[in-house]
């Protein structure tokens, strides 16, 4: 991004917020001036004054658009006030999202996201590094010990500069700009290990309950859940991602597979080896129906997967090797008979030589931009007693060039964290 985007001009700036709140001193919204010769203007005359707040929504959505970003904070702190309430909403809609993309003012960032002693942290991989903070909410809102447990279980989303924490039991809005945490409404049915993605401004979840193939939508503005539509196929462990309109359900174990693991320990003492799914669900948002796609090739178990540059990345592994997949949907013209893609096998992560893969190791895949930041959330014995890092090496694999590289390494207190992309 230019300097000259990021420049601001503190003036200019001081003007713009207080020209939001009408000021109790303007002579010219005085009825009557003791010592004026002059005749005041008539409130509706073309010389009476106008402040910004009377300006029209499409007017107001083009000016905040181009402030540059290290000014949003502080813009979003001034919009929580009842006067400026206005600015907040559109400073949250997806036409400003979209407005500042198409200006190519939208930085791209990963937060990890955890509960330390001292309060909620989050950190943010921005040039390269990642940028700890520290953010104490309202504990009314939700407590340290039950933030803790809702980080390791909980699934997440970003719409705009805020992000969506999913949990069975809790669902809570982290708000980058403002540092604040509030509560939001928690889904219709319990789920663990489920599929999550934002997609058009709000959020879908499936999987992850064997009482139900439902899948949910959560309204934002409404802070509401709904119920739109049921899921081919009941999934536990399933990963969520989003592109073009579509919600991607991928991979995890078939919870028809588990029940049946139940049955065969129960009746013949043995356990049976767990089946994962490397099928891919595909979900139209706006036409409410499924797509339709091929299965990740190779078999294996999905172990990680996002979307970024209008493709869906799926990382899988096959005993001692991890294979990295590109999906492309290609949807048919003329009728809902759903959409086909092309997968292909692209360059797998190049991991560190002390590391070999194993069952122990997990990973978390995050969309940012062009990139793809792969983080190994859970380690491997091996490495450990090789001197290596057990856990928390991040690998950024680049979708234009197609080449890998070794990111900053995750803070030792971020490692068993939530990890998210942010649009700002």
């Amino acid at each position: 991004m230019s300097p000259e985007r990021e420049s601001c001009n503190s003036r200019h700036f001081t003007w713009l917020m207080k020209s939001c709140f009408p000021n109790p001193h303007d002579t010219t919204t005085t009825t009557t001036t003791k010592h004026s010769s002059q005749p005041q203007p008539h409130p509706t005359s073309p010389a009476h004054a106008t402040t910004i707040s009377s300006l029209p929504d499409d007017i107001v959505l083009d000016f905040l658009t181009r402030v540059p970003p290290s000014s949003l904070p502080s813009l979003s702190l001034v919009c929580l006030s009842l006067v400026c309430r206005r600015w907040s909403r559109i400073l949250h809609s997806s036409d400003f999202s979209d407005l500042r993309r198409h200006l190519k003012l939208i930085r791209h960032t990963a937060i990890a996201l955890t509960a330390t002693d001292f309060g909620f942290s989050a950190a943010s991989l921005l040039d390269g590094a990642w940028n700890p903070s520290f953010f104490l909410p309202c504990y009314d809102a939700i407590s340290l010990h039950n933030f803790h447990s809702l980080i390791s279980q909980a699934r997440v989303a970003s719409i705009g500069s805020r992000i969506f924490i999913v949990g069975s039991n809790a669902t809570v809005r982290y708000d980058t700009w403002a540092g604040t945490v509030v509560p939001r409404s928690n889904m219709i049915f319990p789920r663990k290990k489920f599929a999550l993605a934002a997609v058009s401004g709000k959020i879908y979840i499936a999987g992850g309950c064997s009482r139900t193939s439902a899948v949910e939508e959560y309204d934002p503005i409404t802070n509401t859940w709904s119920v739109v539509s049921h899921a081919p196929r009941r999934r536990y462990g399933c990963i969520g991602a989003s592109t073009d309109g579509v919600f991607y359900v991928i991979g995890g174990l078939r919870i028809g597979a588990a029940e049946q693991n139940e049955i065969s320990r129960a009746v013949l003492g043995t356990e049976a080896r767990a089946a994962y799914a490397s099928s891919m669900d595909l979900y139209d948002v706006e036409g409410r129906n499924w797509l339709r796609s091929r299965a990740v090739p190779g078999g294996g178990c999905v172990v990680a997967a996002c979307a970024s540059a209008g493709k869906v990345y799926v990382l899988t592994s096959h005993t001692v090797e991890l294979w990295f997949w590109s999906f492309e949907a290609q949807r048919k013209c003329g009728g809902r008979g759903g959409a086909l893609g092309e997968w292909c096998r692209i360059k797998s992560p190049p991991l560190p030589v002390q590391v070999r893969v194993d069952t122990r190791m997990r990973f978390s895949c995050v969309g940012m931009g062009e990139k793809v930041v792969l983080i190994q959330v859970a380690g491997c014995v091996n490495a450990e007693r090789r001197g290596g890092s057990k856990e928390g090496f991040v690998l950024v694999y680049d979708c234009v060039t197609g080449e890998w590289e070794r990111g900053a390494d995750l803070p030792e207190v971020y490692r068993r964290a939530a990890y998210v992309s942010v649009e700002c």
